[in-house]
């Protein structure tokens, strides 16, 4: 009986044997899993590092470096149209301290046609030039900004009446007409022409007004010419912004 319970052990042992090798076998891979597990884990979080701060896009250069001469940005034969009889067919430059971001010109004019009456003209072009800045953004924008506060102050002019606002195509990026009339002494018809040529906005002033029994001006020529001149303005930017080799030279003194 004695032998038959030693043999029975044995047994019983050799058969448990296999069991455990199988059991310590899976508890081997599984810990070799989850240490590749950790590895890859420890690798993916390594990589990223923590409050590393992504560079910023690099805001784009401005297009226009300089402005016209406001001045000279209208053709003469333009301002002969627009302000006839004119005082100083050469403007008046508005001062400023910064030409290179504002710039300004002026021209008015009385015709006198004895009994038919007077007409009054008055032209003003102004340019407003914006940089990129790394705090205030792209040059463009800035533009488009400054772009729409000239509209909107036009529409808010002290006394207007019968506003009207209208895109203009063909005018530089961006492109607005807006009309409207003033009650002074007499009826002064206004245009407002602002215009976006990339980092430059462009604003020309253009009103008229009859006297001393001349018809009223015509409020669709009004604008019509403004546009004109308008255009011209716009396309005087692009002209100083061209290399010197490229720009037109002054004839030479014989």
């Amino acid at each position: 009986m004695h032998r038959s319970a030693s043999r029975l052990t044995r047994v019983l042992a050799c058969a448990a044997v296999p069991v455990i090798l199988t059991v310590a076998g899976c508890s081997s891979d599984s810990g070799k899993e989850s240490a590749d597990k950790g590895d890859k884990k420890s690798g993916s979080s390594s990589s990223a590092k923590p409050g590393e701060k992504k560079s910023k896009p690099e805001l784009e250069k401005a297009a226009f470096a300089t402005l016209p001469d406001p001045c000279k940005a209208i053709q003469a034969g333009t301002i002969d149209t627009l302000v006839p009889e004119a005082k100083d067919k050469n403007g008046t430059a508005t001062k400023s301290n910064d030409l290179a971001t504002r710039a300004s010109c002026s021209w008015n004019g009385l015709d006198e046609d004895g009994l038919k009456g007077s007409q009054y003209r008055w032209l003003s072009l102004s340019y407003f030039r914006t940089d990129s800045h790394a705090s205030l953004g792209g040059a463009n924008k800035r533009a488009e900004e400054q772009y729409g506060k000239q509209a909107e102050s036009a529409k808010a002019s002290e006394g207007a009446q019968n506003v009207k606002a209208e895109p203009v195509e063909g005018l530089g990026d961006q492109g607005t007409s807006i009309v409207y009339s003033v009650k002074k002494d007499v009826d002064f018809f206004n245009t407002t022409i602002v215009a976006r040529t990339q980092n430059v906005v462009v604003t020309l002033d253009y009103n008229g007004a009859a006297y001393e029994g001349a018809g009223a001006p015509d409020q669709a020529k009004l604008l019509q010419d403004a546009i004109t001149a308008a255009k011209e303005a716009v396309a005087s930017v692009a002209g100083a912004n061209k290399p010197a080799e490229q720009q037109p030279q002054s004839p030479q003194p014989q």
